[in-house]
């Protein structure tokens, strides 16, 4: 939003159910005659001033979400979003009053005439839309926070990529390489031992991108596989501009893979259960091994390349 800019919002005088909300709207400065009573003029002017404390009472106490109407409240003025009523007992979480169904139609207008700027604005975003479509707009904003795409743990951690980078070397002790081709070796003394874990989670740096390679073992069924597949970390449009392959092999015989790799939007679970990339059934893995089939010895290699 421009600098010096405003929100124009009409507000019918009959819409207004709660005192409340009157004096925490008193960052907002009324066009008209002074001496009216708030909500009596029909044109609200907000400033820039306003927008925190209006994103601040636009939000849910409970879940802390922006609250969409229907906006429920107290007979105190105490304002809900109807999504969280059953979670206090339809007891309002500021007083302890009965919700009952009285709707705040005022702040309900104010909802749905405001124009917001996106709330990941210091992350990049510029659009600005109506505060119904905002929500829907953050949801899918291609500036919002990366998950962290380690799956090795429940980890919380979310940001944007140079920060996950930093991140997964820093905390999770990811190895980090330069280049655009991979050559790993992948050692399990006990390959008849599967748990539902990943084995081993390597960032790649070419093209100036990030990519995840991903390899594990996990139980389809009954039967024990191991799974290699990358990520890129950054939007599915980018990652369309991008392929990738992979092969094992041994013994004379080999097994390829090509795709384009998944954004890291999808989370890692979403690209497993898809089966999108590479994957080795242990019988296939334990004859590329060789020897006596008592130890599981992968070589996988690959290589990343932008498309033309």
């Amino acid at each position: 939003m421009a600098p010096g800019s405003s929100i124009v919002t009409d507000i019918p005088e009959s819409d207004c159910v709660s005192d409340g909300l009157s004096e925490a709207l008193t960052g907002i400065r009324l066009d008209g005659d002074s001496t009216c009573k708030p909500w009596s003029t029909s044109l609200v002017t907000v400033g820039l001033s306003s927008l925190t404390g209006l994103n601040d009472l636009l939000e849910c106490p409970v879940c802390t979400n922006s609250m969409r109407p229907p906006i429920l409240q107290c007979p105190n003025g105490h304002t809900i979003c109807s999504n969280c009523k059953h979670k206090v007992e339809n007891h309002c979480p500021t007083c302890r009053q009965e919700l009952g169904n009285i709707r705040c139609l005022a702040l309900e207008k104010v909802a749905e005439s405001l124009q917001l700027p996106c709330k990941y604005q210091s992350l990049g975003c510029t659009e600005i839309h109506p505060y119904q479509n905002k929500l829907k707009h953050e949801e899918l904003c291609r500036f919002r926070p990366y998950s962290c795409p380690y799956a090795g743990s429940e980890c919380l951690i979310a940001g944007d990529v140079p920060m996950l980078v930093s991140h997964l070397i820093n905390d999770h002790k990811v190895d980090l390489h330069e280049g655009c081709t991979f050559n790993h070796r992948y050692v399990k003394s006990n390959p008849y031992e599967v748990e539902n874990a990943t084995w081993m989670l390597t960032v790649f740096k070419c093209f100036g991108q990030h990519f995840c390679l991903h390899f594990e073992a996990f139980l389809l069924g009954m039967a024990p596989v191991y799974m290699a597949f990358l990520r890129f970390m950054g939007e599915d449009s980018e990652a369309r501009n991008f392929c990738y392959s992979l092969e094992v092999g041994g013994n004379g015989r080999k097994l390829t893979w090509q795709g384009i790799p998944r954004s890291i939007r999808d989370s890692h679970k979403k690209v497993r259960d898809s089966f999108d990339g590479l994957i080795i059934h242990r019988n296939m893995a334990l004859f590329f091994s060789g020897g006596n089939r008592q130890e599981l010895k992968l070589r996988v290699t690959g290589r990343i390349w932008k498309e033309q």
